[in-house]
């Protein structure tokens, strides 16, 4: 804390001068931060995400240097003012980079997604996607969602190759987190081509969590949805 303060302090003022304990508490259940859970050690300020977005663009010019430190900290809120700063960087490839060696700091689903397909899909859009098949396949659980959550990118393209193989590499995943990705990348494909979602679910389904079955057919009909889950 106190390095942080003496390198970022206006920051560090901000951030504690918007902070609300009772909604912290809140958060910590909500994002499982206890003993064993996925989110275990990580400490909430309690500051909404509108606010925590106007108080990263008074910071765009950080250095990477700057965004290392947020990025080492426990609080949770001081890593995401790091990703919106980082998602805003000039550089993308510098961006690209640093994202991918900080995976380790990227540790729960809301910091995930609200940066992945921003940072790592934006980047990857026309370039080599193979470092996705790799993070897939990671022991990290974030570094997995990263890999599913980075394809929202190409199919707001309408490019769902890379989407679908994603979810078959992660298709066995054992976390709850990975099942709701992939079923909601999957619904995603659906709303864009209905077709291929239904092509790859017919292919798939029997072996599919039922949490991400579920995601993934959440916006069908009725009947097509017992269907499937019948």
């Amino acid at each position: 804390m106190k390095n942080i303060c003496k390198t970022l302090n206006n920051i560090c003022d901000e951030l504690f001068s918007l902070k609300n304990s009772d909604k912290a508490k809140g958060l910590q259940r909500f994002f499982k931060t206890g003993k064993g859970e996925y989110g275990e050690g990580d400490i909430f300020l309690g500051i909404t995400v509108p606010l925590l977005r106007q108080v990263s663009n008074k910071y765009l010019d950080l250095s990477l240097g700057d965004l290392q430190i947020l990025f080492n900290s426990k609080i949770h809120e001081y890593r995401m003012i790091a990703l919106f700063v980082l998602i805003k960087k000039e550089d993308k490839r510098a961006a690209f980079d640093f994202y991918l060696k900080n995976t380790r700091n990227i540790n729960n689903w809301d910091l995930v997604d609200l940066s992945a397909p921003k940072i790592i899909g934006d980047y990857l859009l026309n370039r080599d996607k193979s470092i996705l098949s790799k993070l897939a396949r990671s022991n990290n659980l974030w570094e997995r969602r990263i890999a599913v959550l980075s394809t929202f990118a190409f199919i707001k393209n309408n490019n769902f190759g890379d989407s679908l193989k994603i979810a078959e590499i992660l298709i066995n995943d054992e976390h709850d987190l990975i099942h709701k990705a992939v079923g909601w990348m999957l619904r995603e494909v659906g709303k864009r081509d209905l077709k291929t979602e239904e092509e790859f679910l017919e292919k798939n389904y029997r072996k599919m969590p039922r949490t991400c079955l579920r995601y993934a057919i959440e916006k069908f009909s009725e009947e097509k949805r017992r269907a499937f889950l019948n």
